[in-house]
């Protein structure tokens, strides 16, 4: 046993780790991008001073974030969306399929039964 260390985490737990850090990244990638941008942006303008170009930096990076933002919830909404109208229609499908192999069902065990009694019928 080695001392000094605790409980290895289990895979739920590693996974949400790694998921969240994956978010950091994500994150992390857009405002980098977004700085870029802005950055480019008051490359163009030189006519502007300092601070004006710092706080056209900062408008436009937060209205960039933003609309990321907004851009994100729109796609989580629309996943749900989805995934309840696929849910709903997979348990159509499921249900019919299970409903049609019971009609099969009792169709061959109709047919077995007649063929029983009609085999029954020439032995005699």
């Amino acid at each position: 046993m080695i001392r000094g260390r605790g409980p290895r985490p289990g895979t739920g737990q590693v996974s949400a780790l790694v998921a969240e850090v994956e978010g950091h990244l994500m994150a992390q990638a857009h405002l980098d991008e977004a700085r870029r941008e802005a950055e480019e942006l008051c490359a163009g303008l030189p006519w502007l001073t300092s601070a004006q170009a710092e706080d056209l930096m900062d408008r436009y990076m937060q209205r960039r974030l933003d609309f990321t933002r907004r851009m994100l919830r729109s796609t989580v909404e629309r996943a749900a969306q989805l995934r309840q109208e696929y849910e709903a229609r997979y348990a159509v499908l499921r249900r019919d399929l299970l409903r049609r192999h019971a009609v099969c069902a009792c169709a061959l065990l109709l047919c077995a039964g007649a063929l029983g009694s009609f085999t029954g019928l020439l032995v005699r």
